[in-house]
């Protein structure tokens, strides 16, 4: 006996409407930088966004821990404009105060140069396609050639 295509739609919609939709990580715990075991470094970074957006001057903070765990914030005093974070098997990043957020678990998207800074500060690998350089007066480049993307800074003393 065949169901009426009235009642499959029905039944389609009260499937979607009662099933668990998709739930995504809570956000991760504040960062308590003046917990033992966290560096953390203050300097200064001009962040070139991709697809030809103006530059963005400001300051940036790189927290990190012996387990690996970091926060990164680039802000225009005083507004964040990038902060991300990673912490055990979790990752998230929000852009402005909160008004863009991904969360996730497993390794970050590679397609965040957030991501990036920590590996290519200690000259380990880089998702590709991600390059990281040291400049001749101390500072430092990581950027993106497909994008264009690309974030140059230094740490003060």
């Amino acid at each position: 006996m065949a169901i009426p295509l009235r009642v499959r739609g029905l039944l389609g919609l009260a499937l979607l409407v009662l099933s668990p939709g998709c739930r995504t990580l809570p956000p991760a715990p504040p960062v308590d930088l003046t917990a033992p075991g966290w560096t953390l470094l203050r300097g200064q970074a001009e962040w070139h966004p991709p697809q030809h957006r103006p530059e963005i001057a400001g300051e940036l903070i790189l927290a990190t821990n012996r387990s690996g765990d970091f926060l990164v914030q680039f802000s225009k005093i005083p507004f964040p404009i990038v902060t991300a974070q990673t912490t055990g098997n979790r990752w998230q990043i929000e852009f402005g105060a909160g008004e863009h957020a991904w969360a996730g678990a497993g390794p970050p998207p590679r397609r965040w140069l957030w991501f990036q800074l920590p590996p290519g500060l200690a000259q380990a690998p880089l998702a590709a396609p991600w390059q990281f350089e040291t400049l001749p007066d101390g500072r430092w480049r990581i950027f993106n050639p497909r994008t264009g993307e690309a974030l140059e800074g230094g740490f003060f003393p």
